[in-house]
């Protein structure tokens, strides 16, 4: 990977706000929503998934550098579940970075389904949706009764199809609606508006 914070385009020196100041302002610009039907659209795409990894990198650096001691310095206790809550308020506020830091500072051995939740869901937000499938894949596996979970896992599936295949013709006459992608985007659509007020994943 090339050094984060050329990437960024700040010095080693900045501050935590001006980091995410600059994130915000390339992820703006380099966002798939911004190219969508565009020839330019790969190209953006990767501009944005080089901008995730270079923020990620500079931040997960920055706090093992900060937190030795395992907290987070961001007044939530990253060590437990008791951090979801303001996880979930974090995303629905759009602050995906910090909900992002909060998650990263939960150790692997504390990581449940609801974690996975999360983070496929901040993954989803970026524009990842073959990261964020995986995610919710996982937290399927580890809570298969959940059906926000479920609902999530299936958005993220058809999103990722459509990402992977953008020209796919629907039904077998080459036009109209697939009934599968109907029925799950009825299926997600109601589901998710009595999911934490439909916010977390939008939906169709």
């Amino acid at each position: 990977m090339n050094d984060p914070y050329a990437v960024l385009g700040v010095s080693k020196n900045a501050t935590e706000d001006e980091i995410k100041n600059a994130y915000r302002e390339l992820a703006r610009k380099y966002h798939p929503d911004n190219y969508t039907d565009n020839p330019l659209s790969d190209l953006a795409g990767e501009k944005m998934k080089e901008i995730n990894e270079a923020y990620d990198a500079i931040m997960n650096e920055r706090k093992s550098g900060k937190n030795k001691g395992g907290s987070y310095n961001g007044g939530y206790n990253a060590n437990s579940a008791s951090s979801f809550p303001e996880v979930r308020s974090l995303i629905n506020q759009g602050r995906l970075e910090q909900a992002q830091e909060v998650l990263d500072g939960v150790p692997p051995q504390s990581r449940d389904a609801e974690w996975y939740f999360l983070n496929g869901t901040v993954l989803y937000r970026r524009g990842w949706f073959d990261q964020a499938y995986t995610s919710f894949a996982t937290a399927c596996r580890m809570n298969p009764n959940n059906m926000e979970y479920r609902n999530a896992l299936n958005h993220a599936q058809n999103q990722t199809r459509r990402q992977n295949n953008p020209y796919r013709s629907y039904g077998s006459t080459g036009g109209g609606c697939d009934g599968c992608d109907l029925c799950l985007n009825l299926w997600c659509a109601d589901s998710c508006c009595e999911c934490m007020g439909g916010d977390l994943i939008p939906c169709c």
